[in-house]
C-alpha cells in the first residue's frame, strides 16, 4: 500500500515549524520564509563563487564523513534515493516512487529513468543494493550508517526496482533513505575521486586549504546548477573571514558574528535564519569528576544562558535544556525551567558542597579552534563558571584533533560545540544511548535506554512524541550535559548573488545560487 504506512506519521514529523523557516532581509526583521533570498533579476548561467568553510573535510567518502562541515559540501555531490528539499519535507531524488508494506518492513524503490553518476554511467538497480548494503553493513559486516543497521536484505527486483527489508518497523527510517548512492564497487575509492550523482562533480581537494567541484551538465533536475564551478575554501578563523569578505576573495561565508555581521551589513547580503545545531558544554560523564550527577547539575545552574544569548547572539538564539530542536513542536517540551536560563549560583554550591567539592573544581573546556563561536562562547563560561567556585580552563584544540580526541576517543572532560540535528526527533536522541557509537558523552542511563527503544518503535504519532518527551526530560535531570542554544546562523552574501537558500539541515545547497543579470 503506497506509503499507506508512512502518511500519518510523516505529517507527524512535518507538521511543525520546520527549521530554517525565516531568513533576514538585513535590517534584523524576519522576511518569514526560507525561500531562495537574494537581488531580484534574471539568473545568469555560468561564473563561479568562493565559500568559506571552518573545518577541513574528514572524508571524502560520503558512507564514512562524520562531520557536519563535511556533510554540507558532500551535499552537492551525493545523493540518495530521496533528499530533504527546503521545507524539510524529503523529495524523490534517485527514486522516482516508493512504497512501504503495511507492517512498515518492506520498503519498495523503483529508480529514476537516466539518472546519470559524474563519470557518465546510469545508476542501476545493482548501484542501489551496493550501496545500501555497505552502509548498512550487509556488505562485510560493519555498518558505517548506524540507522541503517536495521536493514536485512536488499533485493534487485528488475533493474529499475529495489526491495529493502528491515527487520522492525520505525517510522522514522524513510529519512535513512537519504544515504548516498554510489557506483557499484567504488566503496574503497569514493575517498579519492568520489563519484555521485549530484549538481555538482568533484575536482580537486587540497588539505587544510578546500575542495573545488564543477557543473553536472548531466543533472537530473534540469536547469540546476547555474554556477560552472564552486571553491570551499577553508578559512582559519572568523577574523580571517571578515578580511577575505572585505578583500572580495570569499563570496559567502555562513557563519558570522553578530558583530561581524553588523559591520557587514551595508556591503553584504546579510542572511539569517535558525540553525540545524544544538550547542551545549558537553561533559563527559565518564570522567571521575563528572560521573557524578551532582557536579553535572551545579555546572548547569552556574551557567547563565541569557548572558551567552545576548553577548555572542544579540538575543537571536534560542535556549534549550536537552537535545531536542524546538523546531521540532510535536516532539519538543520546554524545560528551561529546570535549572534556568540565568544562573543561581547559591544553588550550584549547595550541589557542589553536596557532592565533596565545597572549595570548587578543576575543569577543562577542550574547544575546536576553528569555530569562533565555540571559542567565544567558552570564553564567557569561563567567568560564569568562576562565580561558583568552578576554575574553568580553555583548551584549544584543531578540528581533526578534537574529531580525534573527544568525538571518537572520548578523551576529554568538557568540551563546547554543536551537534547537528535533521527533521526527525530520533536523529540526535539516538546519540545518547548507552551503547550507541556516537554517545561520546558516556551518558548512561537504562531508563533512557528503555524510553528510546519504546519512541523507535511506536507507530502511533502521539505515543512517540510522548516517548521523546521523556527522553529529554530524563536527559535534562540526570545533566547528561549543559545545553546552552539553537544558535542562528547568520550569512554574509555577494550582493551579485540570488538564489541562496536555506535549509532545515546543515547544507550548502549551491545549486541554487546564481549570479543576477
Amino acid at each position: 500500500m503506497k506509503k499507506k504506512l508512512l502518511s500519518l506519521l510523516l505529517t507527524a514529523l512535518l507538521t511543525m515549524a520546520v527549521l530554517g523557516g525565516c531568513g533576514s532581509d538585513g535590517t534584523g526583521e524576519s522576511s518569514g520564509d526560507n525561500s531562495s533570498k537574494g537581488p531580484t533579476g534574471d539568473p545568469v548561467y555560468g561564473g563561479s563563487v568562493v565559500v568559506g568553510i571552518q573545518q577541513d573535510i574528514d572524508s571524502l567518502d560520503p558512507h564514512k564523513a562524520t562531520a557536519a562541515g563535511t556533510k554540507e559540501i558532500l551535499f552537492n555531490i551525493f545523493e540518495g534515493l530521496v533528499k530533504p528539499d527546503k521545507n524539510g519535507d524529503l523529495m524523490k531524488a534517485i527514486a522516482s516512487d516508493y512504497t512501504v508494506s503495511e507492517d512498515g518492513l518492506v520498503y519498495t524503490f523503483t529508480l529514476r529513468e537516466g539518472v546519470k553518476f559524474h563519470n557518465g554511467s546510469v545508476v542501476t538497480a545493482e548501484d542501489v543494493k551496493y550501496s545500501l548494503e555497505r552502509a548498512s553493513g550487509l556488505l562485510d559486516g560493519t555498518p558505517l550508517i548506524s540507522s541503517l543497521k536495521v536493514l536485512t536484505s536488499v533485493d534487485v527486483i528488475d533493474e529499475k526496482t529495489v526491495q529493502v527489508t528491515v527487520g522492525s518497523a520505525n517510522t522514522e527510517l524513510i529519512y535513512s533513505f537519504v544515504a548516498a548512492i554510489i557506483p557499484a564497487g567504488s566503496g574503497e575509492d569514493e575517498s579519492g575521486t568520489p563519484i555521485g550523482t549530484g549538481p555538482f562533480s568533484f575536482v580537486s581537494y587540497t588539505p587544510q586549504e578546500g575542495i573545488v567541484v564543477k557543473k553536472n551538465a548531466d543533472y537530473w533536475q534540469k536547469g540546476l546548477p547555474y554556477l560552472d564551478e564552486v571553491n570551499f575554501k577553508i578559512v582559519t578563523s572568523t577574523d580571517t573571514a571578515l578580511l577575505e569578505l572585505q578583500g572580495g576573495s570569499i563570496d559567502i561565508y555562513p557563519y558570522l558574528t553578530d558583530s561581524q555581521a553588523n559591520e557587514l551589513k551595508d556591503s553584504f547580503q546579510i542572511l539569517s535564519a535558525s540553525s540545524a545545531v544544538v550547542q551545549a558544554l558537553y561533559l563527559n560523564n565518564a570522567d571521575p569528576l563528572l560521573s557524578d550527577v551532582r557536579v553535572r547539575q551545579a555546572i548547569c545552574y552556574a551557567l547563565d544562558k541569557d548572558e551567552v544569548n545576548d553577548f555572542l547572539a544579540g538575543g537571536n538564539a534560542t535556549l534549550i535544556s536537552a537535545a531536542m530542536l524546538p523546531t521540532l513542536q510535536t516532539y519538543y517540551v520546554d524545560l528551561n525551567d529546570t535549572y534556568g536560563t540565568g544562573a543561581n549560583i547559591e544553588k550550584a554550591k549547595e550541589l557542589m558542597t553536596e557532592a565533596g567539592y565545597p572549595d570548587g573544581f578543576d575543569l577543562e573546556i577542550t574547544v575546536p579552534s576553528n569555530y569562533e563561536y565555540h571559542m567565544q562562547t567558552a570564553e564567557v563560561v569561563v567567568e560564569q563558571l568562576k562565580k561558583a567556585g568552578i576554575n574553568a580552563v580553555i583548551n584549544p584544540v584543531e578540528w581533526n584533533t578534537w574529531l580525534e580526541d573527544c568525538y571518537n576517543g572520548r578523551k576529554y572532560q568538557s568540551t563546547i560545540s554543536g551537534l547537528t540535528s535533521d527533521t526527525t526527533p530520533g536523529y540526535m536522541m539516538n546519540r545518547f544511548q548507552t551503547d550507541s557509537k556516537k554517545n561520546f558523552i558516556n551518558f548512561a542511563s537504562a531508563e533512557y535506554d528503555e524510553v528510546y527503544n519504546k519512541a523507535a518503535a511506536a507507530m502511533d504519532p502521539e505515543e512517540k512524541a510522548g516517548y521523546y518527551k521523556q527522553l529529554q526530560q530524563i536527559l535534562c535531570d540526570e545533566a547528561g550535559s549543559a545545553f546552552i542554544q539553537v544558535p542562528a546562523i547568520t550569512i554574509a552574501v555577494n550582493p551579485k548573488l540570488g538564489g541562496y537558500t536555506f535549509y532545515p539541515v546543515y547544507v550548502q545547497d549551491m545549486s541554487t545560487v546564481y549570479y543576477v543579470k
